[in-house]
């Protein structure tokens, strides 16, 4: 198997939703996290990733459902490597018919909900027939907000020192990305929540997943994602974010993505498909 991915991005009228088409042996991501759900469903082979503490497998026939800011890697499960098909759909359009829900399991067999979400995105990345496309979408959504995800979960309020530990983070991520291209020192970083550097790293941490220089970064690759799609070339989009050179560059967005900016670009770049 030759690695090969493919972004398609479709509109329905409401929201944009990013869809991958993948076949991978030798790529592995590296642990990073997503702003949207991720919903996929291994069509050939199996993946492996860590999320939540737990590495998980999945295989022909089964449903991964990771949530929103959830760290996690992925690669293939053995040698012969897997193929899948991805949607990235925000929370808005997974619960557009019921409360907003948790998912506590990240592998799910379930032949149905399988069926419904790859038959919507083989129907979206054909572009055959846009109707009955966006309204596979709808049911495929629904299927699994329904069937998978539990809306009576009802995280318990934060303590006094959750909340502060939660105002700190919020300050530290809003200092890292009031200028991506120059990143402020860790002791700068640290003075300005009013916490020595170990115990800044920690709380961050323990908040996000990840420290504060892998968060920058990832940051950045998410920053260049929207640049890409409007259009701006990847060299500008490398100093724009704050990577040394379009190399840097390519080699995280990769990484995390799966393509190359250029093939980001070219692929959200052609017509946006939306709903008739």
């Amino acid at each position: 198997m030759t690695d090969s991915a493919r972004w398609t991005r479709v509109d329905d009228g409401r929201f944009q939703v990013d869809l991958l088409t993948a076949d991978y042996q030798r790529h592995a991501f590296t642990r990073h996290s997503h702003a949207t759900f991720a919903i996929g469903v291994v069509v050939c082979g199996a993946e492996q990733f860590h999320y939540r503490g737990s590495l998980h497998r999945a295989g022909v026939g089964t449903l991964a459902i990771l949530e929103p800011d959830e760290p996690h890697d992925g690669q293939a499960a053995d040698p012969s490597g897997w193929a899948y098909r991805v949607f990235y759909p925000p929370a808005d359009l997974l619960f557009e018919s019921m409360p907003r829900a948790h998912f506590a399991e990240a592998v799910v067999d379930d032949p149905r909900s399988v069926h419904l979400v790859r038959s919507a995105h083989e129907e979206l990345t054909a572009d055959v027939d846009q109707f009955a496309a966006h309204s596979k979408l709808a049911w495929a959504m629904s299927a699994v907000a329904h069937r998978h995800g539990d809306a009576r979960r009802d995280p318990s309020a934060l303590s006094a020192r959750d909340a502060a530990a939660v105002r700190k983070v919020a300050e530290i991520r809003d200092r890292l990305t009031a200028d991506l291209r120059c990143a402020p020192s860790l002791r700068e970083l640290a003075a300005g929540v009013d916490l020595s550097p170990f115990h800044m790293l920690r709380v961050f941490r323990d908040a996000t997943g990840f420290p504060p220089h892998t968060w920058l970064v990832l940051e950045r690759v998410c920053r260049a994602r929207q640049l890409l799609a409007a259009g701006v070339a990847p060299a500008q989009v490398a100093s724009g974010v704050g990577f040394a050179d379009q190399a840097h560059l390519t080699r995280w967005f990769k990484r995390v993505t799966g393509v190359t900016p250029a093939a980001f670009r070219n692929a959200v770049q052609d017509p946006v498909r939306t709903a008739a």
